[in-house]
């Protein structure tokens, strides 16, 4: 099935419009002290994929993030990745196969390989599991599900981790369409708060990098309000000024910050790569909530990345259903207002390499916040 891997420079890395795995992400992970391995693999159509009538050969590419967990121990984390999707029933097998490749390419002291799948979930392509209201159902058990992905696999490896570290559920809106068209897809509800905000004469603007204590106030504001991990000021600031200009998956990204009568009221991190636009971080006042602004923000950015020639929008992360219990509810309710289709992916899969040493780790990891990088 895989027929050549060999390691590459992370410059080298191809255009995709999945953020996490170019060399903008490269770069940026590098800086912030992760050891990056960039691997190129060769594999032909006819072992992928069933309905093809030329055996041509196909060459994709991998980013693998290595940290530490201790002195003695590593992980490979691959966020978003592969990008290469196979037919359903030979996934598992091509996982197993790449990360058996992979192996050799890996720190000696790597204990497991993390994939953080944006492939679509095999339970959000059944009808049967979606509510009378068109609701997904989501994922059955574990057993279930872990018997569904290693089905054909020769050595039955891959665990379901017990958390996803990337959103894996999120929304796409199709650019590709006029702006009326985008709009008139919304919710009422939406547009009627869009239009508000423009009554009211919110501005959206792109800021500098000399502006990002004005993001970095209203991100403190967000996450002692919703009670989230805080990062620091130079986190951002290296998200904002990386560059990756002289390879083949640079990204753009912009600081994006509504207005109302010169007081900042929202702001976000627009990321464009490829054809799509991810909205990559946000942050929002709690004062003069009626004046919309988060909507004029979300819409601004739509048409800030339409001009940019971009064709689709990432919302990035959002509950799997309307569920009010869920952490991500908030962010469900406001952000199915824009329309769009909801996208559900399979999530964090492990393949250990060292199983006994895995166990531990997982055991820890159950009982611990646990390994957490993007």
């Amino acid at each position: 099935m895989i027929t050549k891997v060999v390691q590459k420079d992370s410059e080298e890395l191809y255009e995709t419009p999945i953020v996490q795995q170019t060399a903008y992400w490269s770069v940026l992970k590098r800086k912030m002290g992760h050891h990056i391995v960039a691997i190129n693999f060769s594999t032909t159509k006819a072992s992928l994929f069933h309905h093809t009538q030329q055996d041509q050969f196909i060459v994709s590419d991998l980013l693998v993030i290595i940290q530490q967990i201790d002195q003695q121990h590593s992980i490979a984390y691959v966020p978003y990745g592969p990008e290469l999707e196979p037919d359903e029933d030979i996934q598992g097998l091509f996982l197993e196969e790449l990360s058996e490749s992979l192996r050799s390419f890996l720190p000696k002291d790597c204990i497991m390989i993390r994939y953080d799948l944006h492939w679509e979930s095999y339970w959000a392509k059944d009808k049967n599991n979606f509510d009378q209201q068109g609701h997904w159902l989501g994922e059955p058990g574990l057993a279930t599900q872990e018997f569904r992905f290693n089905f054909n696999t020769i050595n039955w490896n891959f665990e379901k981790a017990y958390s996803n570290i990337l959103p894996s559920n999120t929304i796409f809106i199709n650019l590709r369409k006029s702006t009326t068209d985008i709009l008139n897809g919304m919710k009422p509800k939406t547009r009627y708060n869009i239009r508000l905000a423009q009554r009211k004469n919110v501005v959206v603007n792109a800021l500098g990098i000399e502006n990002l204590d004005i993001w970095y106030k209203l991100y403190r504001e967000t996450a002692s309000r919703n009670n989230i991990f805080v990062n620091d000021m130079k986190y951002f600031e290296t998200v904002l000024t990386t560059k990756a200009n002289d390879s083949l998956s640079p990204a753009e990204v912009f600081l994006l910050v509504a207005e109302y009568q010169e007081i900042p009221l929202a702001a976000m991190f627009l990321i464009i790569t490829s054809n799509r636009a991810s909205y990559l971080y946000g942050a929002s006042s709690s004062k003069n909530r009626n004046i919309m602004a988060t909507y004029a923000l979300q819409w601004e950015a739509m048409k800030f990345a339409k001009a940019k020639g971009c064709t689709e929008y990432d919302m990035f992360g959002v509950a799997p259903r309307p569920e009010p219990s869920h952490p991500m509810y908030g962010l469900y309710k406001f952000k199915i207002g824009f329309g769009g289709n909801i996208f559900h992916s399979l999530g964090c899969w492990d393949y250990p390499l060292n199983a006994e040493k895995y166990n531990r780790f997982k055991s820890t990891e159950l009982n611990s916040q646990g390994f957490h990088t993007n």
